[in-house]
């Protein structure tokens, strides 16, 4: 498994660990692929994920917007990956019902020393799209963070910082 994968899983395991609203709100989110700077996942949608019509809640969506554009921005390697200070999605369709699968694909946009920018689109598993999403964060603190790494540009290995996997 290449290094950006197994760290930006190590970010969003720590988020579960650390028992606030990504595990309470999608604790079964998958994060199937990262490379600096881009981060896929996929959702099964449960029942306290819909809405009083059965589909996905777009508060879900909201929310995801926010953890997947901090994946995106620790896929470059940030451990700490900042303080949200703009957020916002719009919704196109209906996103599914209990027991569909939302898939989402999270793109760094632009990194500089203070700000991160992301975007992240929502499809079916037929690949229409149903949301999407951007994100900025405020990351000049976080990113002189001790668990921060450095990856070699296709994300296969650490070249700076410790590979704990």
């Amino acid at each position: 498994m290449a290094a950006c994968l197994r760290f930006t899983r190590r970010v969003w395991r720590s988020f579960l660990d650390n028992k606030g609203h990504d595990a309470q709100c999608f604790p079964n989110l998958v994060v199937k692929s990262a490379v600096p700077g881009m981060v896929e996942a996929s959702l099964k949608v449960e029942q306290y994920n819909t809405n009083r019509v059965g589909t996905v809640h777009g508060g879900l969506i909201l929310s995801l917007t926010d953890t997947l554009g901090s994946l995106a921005v620790a896929s470059k390697g940030h451990f700490m990956t900042g303080v949200s200070t703009d957020i916002g999605t719009s919704f196109i369709r209906p996103a599914g019902k209990v027991g569909d699968t939302l898939h989402a694909k999270a793109v760094l946009t632009n990194m500089g020393k203070q700000l991160a920018y992301t975007r992240v689109d929502f499809t079916t598993p037929a690949g229409d799209l149903v949301a999407y999403g951007y994100h900025t964060k405020y990351i000049a603190r976080s990113s002189k963070h001790d668990e921060n790494v450095k990856f070699t540009e296709d994300g296969e290995q650490v070249v700076e910082g410790k590979d704990l996997e």
